[in-house]
């Protein structure tokens, strides 16, 4: 534990300050200033003797956080990365995307404010990077098999570096021109630097797994041919199948899937050109969708100088405290605040989309929608609430159904769930013998500490099923407990 009077000496949170708004409007940089350690040794002290820390159940990877709390609190940042790493192989992508389940289960956020658990997390892992800790670690031996990691998101890494340090030579196959998935392309440079993603990528090429980018698999190679070159496939490939809008005039110019728009400015973001790109600039943005990829459209717009952004949720407003329904430690459904919106927009809830208005070009002028309410689990008109919304660019955040099934999934014939996920066993092995599955591809959309969290636990199956036993850590799997948030 860390200081027994920690938590009553310093009650209230403190996180690092975010930079002015026009400031980082101007620039795609972190929007986060540098923390300094003596606040943030401060909160790590507010951990408390809880007896049953409830946030090891809050956290899919099962992160030691009473330790290495405790050890940031004394200054032993060398004992708290082992500790860190222990259970998870990407702290700094965690720290700062996860949306944090453990803070909720807190057991100090039954009545205070919990332990920012996420920021003494990056803090270590940023530490140990400064000072040269984190080094890669080649296997002592190798085993002689071979795997294929399809797809290179936090699931396919996770389960690659795990493999490679088992001793297996791996390859990762990711069809974008670097490896990453929807943490290079997906995730924009204002949330997490690609700096942050290129070290780890050098650690692991450096511990001898093979990255293979550019090769669309399913296409360019085989599902058999796959097979044939190795001694297990892990398909990481996610939940690529995006939510769509069926109503009239979907076909008008200027509406786009969030997943079509995010990747470009990333590109531009870094340096890159990219020919039409999806732009926001002087144009009224509508963002269909509250979620975080929402909210990353909406920062990506103010920086490409959006005349307006609206973000339409067809769910009411989220109440500022925890319903009474969603007791602690579950993860409640609160209003929160990402850095985007507090750099402008209006956030309207309660909206349900009619139609799509468009000029006589063909492209979209507006949306027309009305308020909804909820009676009896549907959502209901609410008469005389139409109205019309200004809108020449729509960005469509509405959540993804599943992985891709045509191509790869179609060619090695692994069964689907009711789902349209993957199907998996509890050592994740899909219904062709040898063909593993980790992340959203077999779970559904989730977050990135259960994708890392997966691709480690599928990692220790394929050991176990390639050398007949595994000495690698198995986090909690799905079918361990219930689904997280």
């Amino acid at each position: 534990m860390a200081d027994p009077q920690g938590f009553l000496t310093h009650r209230h949170r403190e996180l690092p300050t975010r930079r002015p708004v026009p400031v980082r409007l101007m620039d795609w940089s972190e929007v986060y200033d540098v923390q300094p350690v003596d606040q943030l040794q401060r909160q790590a002290s507010r951990c408390m003797d809880c007896g049953i820390p409830f946030c090891h159940n809050g956290c899919p990877l099962g992160n030691l956080i009473p330790e290495w709390n405790d050890l940031s609190w004394k200054g032993r940042w060398d004992e708290a990365i082992e500790r860190l790493h222990a259970t998870n192989n990407f702290p700094e992508f965690t720290g700062r995307l996860c949306p944090a389940p453990c803070e909720t289960s807190c057991v100090l956020g039954i009545n205070q404010e919990p332990v920012t658990i996420k920021q003494v997390e990056v803090t270590i892992v940023e530490r140990a990077f400064e000072a040269r800790q984190i080094q890669p670690r080649p296997p002592e031996r190798l085993s002689g098999k071979t795997v294929a990691v399809v797809g290179s998101g936090p699931a396919g890494l996770a389960a690659a570096q795990q493999l490679t340090r088992a001793g297996h030579t791996v390859a990762v196959f990711e069809r974008a021109d670097r490896p990453g998935g929807l943490l290079r392309y997906g995730i924009p440079e204002f949330k997490m630097e690609k700096s942050v993603l290129d070290r780890r990528i050098a650690q692991m090429e450096a511990e001898g797994t093979r990255f293979r980018c550019g090769v669309d698999v399913g296409s360019a190679l085989t599902g058999d041919q796959l097979r044939q070159r190795y001694d297990a496939v892990v398909l990481a490939i996610g939940a690529t199948v995006p939510r769509d809008l069926s109503v009239p005039g979907r076909e008008l110019a200027g509406i786009h899937q969030a997943m079509d728009y995010l990747p470009q400015g990333n590109r531009v973001a870094l340096g890159e050109s990219v020919e039409g790109q999806i732009h926001a600039g002087g144009k009224d943005v509508i963002v269909i969708g509250g979620g975080d990829t929402g909210a990353d459209c909406i920062g990506t717009a103010h920086r490409q100088g959006a005349r307006s952004v609206t973000s339409l949720e067809i769910m009411p407003r989220p109440g500022d405290s925890r319903p009474a329904g969603q007791p602690w430690p579950t993860y409640p459904m609160l209003y929160r605040v990402a850095s985007a919106h507090e750099e402008g927009g209006e956030r309207v809830y309660s909206v349900s989309t009619k139609a799509a208005l468009g000029d006589d070009s063909g492209a979209v002028r507006a949306l027309q929608v009305c308020e909804v309410e909820l009676v009896g689990g549907r959502f209901q008109e609410v008469p005389g609430s139409e109205r019309e919304l200004p809108a020449q660019l729509v960005l469509l955040a509405m959540g993804f159904l599943g992985p891709q099934g045509s191509g790869l999934v179609e060619q090695l014939g692994v069964e689907l769930d009711e789902r349209s996920n993957v199907r998996r066993d509890r050592a994740y092995m899909s219904s062709v013998p040898g063909v593993f599955v980790a992340g959203d591809a077999g779970r559904g959309q989730s977050l990135i500490v259960w994708a890392i969290a997966e691709g480690r636990a599928a990692a220790q199956g394929v050991d176990a099923w390639l050398m007949g036993s595994s000495s690698l850590p198995r986090p909690i799997g799905p079918t361990d407990r219930p689904l997280a948030v």
